[in-house]
């Protein structure tokens, strides 16, 4: 038996070991994945560029377009958060005003108290201490009547330092509410700046789109760059899932889309243009919805997912991918400002982007389902 004690402990301390080991494999793996899903941003990057160097019709159009449709979104973007920030200051000023309305009505309380104990110093007698002290009839009284004058005297100093020091405090808050104030004047007149700005941006983004649908005014023309525009997409989809392949999904207990048919929220309220299978131009159809909403308005994501897409794409403006494993994707295109980055992880009811204008389609946003890169129709996902 002695014997064998050695030969359990060491088998304990190599299971231990191994366990060890393999629990820092797979670390070592999830770590490895997340710097391959930083490094994605980069290799879309260079995709996009590389789709674009094989696309020369109507390349200095769409370089325009990309540019004018950047510009808008870090202005959208800056106007986000200037909102936020405006919308802070004035909960501080209702939380500032809330204070100083009770330092009022404890001013006034202790105004009241002042006023009581005058009042009661004036019933105890006109008479003065000194009066008080040549009336020599009865002692008692007097030293109870001098007892009365030592206690109010001190507490209306008490009543009076107190009523000073609300008056200071009074005064400083005031001053913060005037620092607020001039603060929220200044966000106010920024935000005005941005959102002329803004439309100044959207001007001269119309004028490229007018001149880039005039390069377009053909059937067999529209239909050429409809179709380079899903090829586009494709090779994207493809890269994406190549690059996901290695990536943990760690969706934990969160439901899978299988389990949501039926189930899922739709992205943004409004009504749908355009549906998927309908004709779109010349043999091409829908590959999914394009919802009819006004610009700015938020987007959810229909389900708890991981941005693997966010950027420009040529046909599709400001696009968002989102991977929900099991080789279901869910995408978002003419945005106007993407509000996640890849790598980040979403969940329904959370905001992802704000609603923007395609050059074909005019404003709204357009969805599509995917599932191992083929389009689905979100009539079958989704709860309207």
């Amino acid at each position: 038996m002695p014997s064998r004690q050695p030969t359990l402990i060491g088998v304990a301390a190599w299971l231990i070991f191994f366990c060890l080991a393999c629990q820092a494999d797979d670390s070592l793996s999830k770590t490895e994945a997340e710097t391959r899903l930083k490094q994605l941003k980069t290799e879309i990057s260079s995709l996009n560029n590389e789709l674009e160097r094989k696309r020369t019709a109507l390349s200095s159009e769409q370089k325009l377009l990309k540019v004018a449709d950047l510009e808008i979104q870090a202005s959208a973007l800056e106007l986000r958060k200037l909102e936020s920030t405006r919308q802070e200051h004035e909960r501080e000023l209702s939380a500032l005003d809330a204070e100083r309305m009770d330092y009022l009505d404890s001013l006034e309380r202790r105004r009241e108290i002042l006023a009581e104990q005058i009042m009661a110093a004036y019933r105890l007698g006109r008479e003065s201490r000194l009066k008080l002290v040549l009336n020599q009839d009865s002692p008692a009284l007097l030293s109870r009547m001098l007892a009365y004058y030592d206690y109010f005297s001190r507490s209306q100093a008490d009543q009076i330092n107190e009523l000073r020091q609300v008056l200071q405090t009074l005064d400083q808050m005031q001053e913060k509410i005037d620092m607020e104030l001039s603060a929220l004047d200044e966000v106010q007149k920024r935000r005005q700046a941005v959102l002329d700005e803004i439309t100044d941006q959207r001007n001269q983004r119309q004028a490229v789109i007018e001149k880039l649908a005039s390069r377009i005014d053909t059937d067999e023309a529209r239909l050429t760059e409809l179709q380079q525009n899903r090829q586009d997409l494709e090779q994207l989809l493809t890269k994406l899932s190549d690059a996901l392949a290695d990536i943990p999904t760690e969706l934990g207990q969160q439901n899978g889309l299988l389990n949501l048919k039926g189930k899922m929220p739709i992205p943004v309220r409004g009504r749908v243009k355009h549906a998927f299978g309908q004709p779109r131009t010349a043999g091409l159809r829908w590959q999914g919805w394009l919802i009819d909403t006004d610009t700015g308005s938020e987007v959810k994501p229909v389900a708890y997912g991981r941005v693997a897409y966010s950027d420009w794409l040529r046909g599709y403006g400001l696009l968002m991918i989102i991977d929900h494993g099991d080789g279901f994707m869910s995408l978002y295109a003419n945005n106007e400002s993407l509000l996640r980055e890849v790598g980040d992880w979403v969940e329904p009811g959370s905001s992802i982007s704000t609603v923007g204008t395609s050059p074909v389609n005019g404003n709204g946003l357009y969805f599509e389902i995917r599932k191992d890169g083929k389009a689905m129709d979100p009539a079958i996902w989704l709860k309207r």
